[in-house]
């Protein structure tokens, strides 16, 4: 008999991908939260992460390459906030990009978090099929930030995000997830056979269902959930 998911986690709800569209959205709309507020936090929280996972494995802040992997939506607009605040924080940081949709631009909040990673100093990348560096730079890298699937992805990943999760897996390093591990199923836990194998998962917010289903347990690793500014009323209503 399958253990239930839980309905609560470190005193928050537990919710499904949907809910917590619905949550995000009301921040947005009723609350006049900027979208990119919300994305600030999120890449914030999750390099405050980073540098704590490093801390707690003996490595220099200077001393290892931390390599950011994103997602041409949200959730690599928040890989790229983490990668200019890692960067700030004195960390020799490089980010891989997915490339855009058919018609060559990401959406606002991103475009504008690549400019301000830009700005900041970070090394970007788009990749391309060729993913030689890719894997040179994941293999001598610290830590792995996966940034590239968030909640509104399900069904097996794709093109350039599935060589990239390939990659991630054979490089045998220690990942912060951000929100969930890129392949994994957020309301189920259950994966399509490509789906990153994290250290630490930060959930924002609030904990999605799937990242407390019993299948989940050996891709989400530690599990954290980052206070990204959503008012408490709202996450638990």
């Amino acid at each position: 008999m399958k253990a239930p998911i839980p309905e609560v986690y470190q005193g928050l709800p537990v919710v499904t991908a949907a809910r917590m569209a619905e949550i995000d959205r009301a921040a947005i709309d009723k609350k006049g939260i900027a979208a990119l507020t919300l994305m600030e936090n999120a890449g914030r929280g999750v390099a405050e992460e980073v540098l704590r996972l490093l801390a707690a494995r003996g490595v220099g802040v200077g001393d290892s390459l931390v390599t950011v992997c994103c997602g041409r939506g949200n959730n690599g607009g928040d890989g790229l906030v983490c990668a200019r605040h890692l960067k700030n924080s004195g960390a020799e940081v490089m980010v891989f990009i997915a490339p855009p949709k058919r018609d060559g631009r990401y959406s606002p909040e991103v475009q504008e978090n690549l400019r301000l990673a830009v700005a900041a100093g970070v090394s970007i990348h788009q990749v391309s099929e060729e993913l030689v560096e890719l894997d040179v730079r994941l293999r001598s890298s610290a830590v792995l930030v996966d940034a590239l699937l968030g909640t509104g992805s399900s069904g097996k990943p794709m093109g350039p995000i599935h060589k990239m999760i390939q990659c991630m897996v054979k490089a045998k390093k220690p990942v912060v997830a951000v929100d969930v591990p890129s392949g994994l199923h957020p309301d189920t836990g259950y994966h399509s056979g490509v789906v990153v194998e994290a250290t630490l998962t930060l959930a924002l917010g609030l904990a999605k269902r799937g990242l407390l289903a019993a299948p989940a347990a050996r891709y989400v690793g530690e599990l954290k959930v980052l206070d990204i500014g959503i008012p408490k009323e709202l996450l638990r209503a």
